[in-house]
């Protein structure tokens, strides 16, 4: 569990005090001392606004976010530059966590007048918020030919008081125009035949003209672990598989092998910790942006899990726990809630003001000589560890020196080859890596830590939730005997059930209200004022899923139900079809976007209709019909985007194949629970890879189970009381309305589940 000290703002007295204080987001109490005077996003600041009747400049950032403190310190620090602002404007500081409807509105607005995004983002509003202008960092000064921060306040100033009228038609314009663009209507009921299986193989063709057969990955530098690549990539792999073209099945698993393979060996993976930081700056994944973020770990720790289940190596269920015993040492808080992210800015040593990038993970050569001793040489030709350092591998990768005399670990040749020019056996080495790593991390540990933002956001615990119950069963697949080395813990895979148990129990107590049947959006020192958004519903009931397909209580399930009902009445558009991604409630937020890009999140929409293919297959007809009609209604909306653009939704990709599949597979186990048993053959419906699958378990000893299937799907309590036995666990496969016979070993089950 993460020891971490909750940040405050009172240990010492400080020149500036700004409105921000009596905030709860760790990113707005790190601007509450700024001399800017700065408000959170809300009325008190809008009304501020009408009656100055000035602009206002919204600044929206996140608090591990490297560019949002640079321009801190050069801008928001500046006694000069807080001035103008404070004369001028009325500042508005957004965590763009906490409030990603504030974002999504003006992002769409900067990267659709100026081709490009990004965080910080800066934007001046006029009192009614419509916006006049923006982009995202900018510096204090001139330079380079580009206008600064100064530059253009004062820019802004005098076009607000020259030409206001101009200024507020053109952006009360773009909103009309986004609004009309982003809240599309479904042309048809559903996707014209052939469109899914289209916009599946155009992705995967789109993708495997991307990917870098050297470095693996998909595009080129900065190179972002986009999961939902690797997702369409395995998806369609598999359906090449069945449909027996096995070489083209092959060739895309195999760039899904060689991008993770290469993302676990370059320094984009914390080799001492464990997880992986946001994204590497060059080609070959050495040199990252340090941050670390939990919707990163969720996804990633889940297609590693799926290479395994279809490979059976152990060095991808390997790189899933290292992921997963990395949330649980550091991103746990005492009641089982999941932090949000990690900084990758920190003080080199005690007492440091100024925060580096990187410094809580680098090395030099001379500090792993002095940890290390004897094994120092073996570990430094292992990671590519030298005296000048190590990030040279790429122009890309230090162009500002800034890493000059530092390494960031890799490792560049295979671990048997390794062993063998050391002449040792491999599991030996292993063993040497894994001491010396511990030993590193121990002193690490030692140095100042980089800012943890404790913030709990639903959707990406849902990503979590996911993950970790998915790896409780799917490990039980990995050999007898296999050994573990630090920083992975080798526990029992069952553990990991429950760190998703207790983060879903976490969500249901603090973030939801039973009476109403709403999410928030997010948790620290208490529930935030944001309403639960679509994501957060979507990803949630995607992790509930799971958590009882894998093996928890059909209350799980049940919750799942309740969340999509009530997802359905918030977010769905009855006339149009397709989700929207606020409940559309807040007069402050302009715009209501149906949202289908699948980029480092997926889209709430795209999760959705896997979501509701899967419900589908649980409930009764008339339900499962519903929730049919509102998956093709969905996919109906971004018809043209899946034809024209697929390569920008491969998970929606996915999920409208799944919808096309005429007949999805149940695997239904029915017997007494909880048993030795019951789990083995839990595991061994998980234990291969495949997206079209259902798996359903029934005790019908159990009264709240038997209620809830005989309420849900009578077809289902039906089927588990006829094949109920009291000294066995069978498992019937269903599929074009047929079930197999009922098989009462796990081999069985794989062998049935195999054809």
């Amino acid at each position: 569990m993460a020891e971490h000290t909750p940040e405050t703002t009172s240990s010492k007295t400080h020149k500036h005090t700004n409105r921000l204080a009596a905030e709860h987001s760790p990113y707005l109490l790190q601007h509450a001392h700024n001399p800017v005077d700065w408000y959170p996003w809300g009325e008190e600041a809008f009304a501020e606004a009408r009656r100055r009747d000035v602009p206002i400049f919204l600044s929206i950032g996140y608090s591990t976010c490297h560019w949002c403190h640079v321009m801190e310190v050069e801008s928001f620090e500046c006694e000069d530059v807080a001035k103008l602002l404070n004369d001028w404007f009325v500042s508005i500081k957004v965590d763009r966590e906490e409030r990603p409807d504030v974002d999504k509105v003006y992002m769409t607005y900067v990267q659709a007048l100026y081709g490009g995004g990004g965080w910080p983002l800066s934007v001046f509003l006029s009192p009614d918020l419509k916006p006049l202008m923006g982009g995202t960092y900018f510096p204090p000064d001139d330079k380079y030919g580009r206008p600064g921060f100064k530059t253009i306040l004062r820019k802004v100033k005098e076009a607000w008081d020259s030409k206001r009228d101009v200024l507020v038609q053109s952006g009360s314009f773009a909103i009309e125009q986004l609004s009309e663009a982003l809240s599309t209507s479904a042309r048809l009921d559903k996707l014209p035949d052939g469109v899914p299986q289209k916009a599946l193989k155009l992705c995967a063709e789109q993708l495997a003209d991307s990917f870098d057969s050297k470095y693996g990955g998909f595009g080129s530098a900065p190179k972002f672990p986009r999961p939902v690549e690797v997702q369409l990539m395995l998806y369609h792999s598999k359906k090449l598989k069945v449909t027996g073209k096995s070489d083209g099945a092959k060739e895309g698993l195999s760039m899904v092998i060689i991008t993770l393979e290469c993302m676990a060996r370059g320094g984009i993976h914390d080799h001492v910790g464990g997880g992986f930081h946001r994204y590497s700056v060059d080609e070959c994944w050495h040199v990252p942006h340090f941050e670390k973020m939990l919707y990163d770990q969720g996804q990633l720790a889940n297609v590693y899990l799926d290479v395994f289940s279809i490979t059976k190596d152990v060095f991808y269920s390997t790189m899933s726990r290292d992921i997963l015993d990395y949330l649980r040492r550091e991103m746990i808080g005492p009641n089982g809630e999941i932090f949000s992210a990690e900084d990758a800015d920190s003080a080199e040593s005690e007492g440091d003001t100024r925060k580096k990038e990187g410094a809580f993970y680098i090395w030099t050569s001379h500090e792993v000589e002095d940890v290390l001793g004897e094994h120092a040489n073996l570990f430094k030709e292992h990671y590519y560890v030298k005296p000048s350092g190590n990030c040279d591998l790429s122009r890309m990768s230090d162009p500002h020196n800034e890493f000059k005399g530092k390494n960031v670990l890799i490792e560049r040749n295979s671990t048997s080859a390794m062993a063998s020019k050391f002449g040792m056996p491999v599991e030996k080495y292993l063993d040497i890596l894994g001491m010396c790593r511990q030993k590193l991390f121990d002193v690490r540990s030692k140095r100042p830590r980089p800012h943890l933002d404790d913030k709990v956001i639903v959707s990406w615990n849902g990503l979590a939730i996911s993950s970790f119950a998915r790896a409780s069963k799917i490990l039980k697949g990995e050999p007898e005997g296999a050994k573990f080395y630090f920083p992975v813990a080798g526990t029992n895979s069952e553990e990991y059930m429950e760190v998703a148990e207790r983060a879903a129990s976490f969500i249901r107590k603090n973030l939801y209200n039973q009476q109403t049947g709403r999410l928030q959006h997010s948790f620290r020192n208490g529930a935030s004022k944001a309403p639960g958004f679509l994501d957060d519903y979507a990803f949630l009931i995607s992790g509930l899923l799971d958590l009882y397909e894998l093996g928890s209580s059909v209350f799980w399930l049940a919750w799942a139900i309740e969340l999509q009902h009530k997802q359905d009445e918030l977010f769905l558009d009855k006339e149009g079809g397709g989700y929207f991604n606020t409940p559309g409630e807040d007069p402050s937020i302009l715009l209501r976007v149906k949202e289908d890009h699948d980029g480092a999140e997926p889209s709430g929409n795209s999760v959705s209709v896997i979501n509701l293919v899967r419900l589908a297959s649980l409930v009764s007809s008339s339900k499962s019909d519903n929730y049919r009609h509102n998956a093709e209604r969905l996919l109906a909306v971004f018809e043209k985007r899946l034809k024209d653009t697929a390569m920008a939704v491969p998970l929606m990709c996915c999920a409208a194949d799944m919808l096309a599949v005429p007949s999805r597979k149940q695997v239904v186990l029915v017997g007494r629970k909880p048993s030795a048993e019951f789990d083995s053959m839990l595991a061994a419906a998980h234990a291969s890879y495949d997206s079209n699958r259902t798996v359903i378990h029934i005790d019908p000893n159990d009264d709240e189970e038997r209620g809830f299937w005989e309420e849900t799907n009578e077809n289902m309590a039906l089927m588990a009381k006829n094949n109920f036995g009291a000294d066995k666990v069978v498992a019937l496969v269903c599929q074009n309305f047929t079930c197999s016979p009922p098989v009462d070993n796990p081999k069985s089950l794989e062998s049935l589940l195999s054809k």
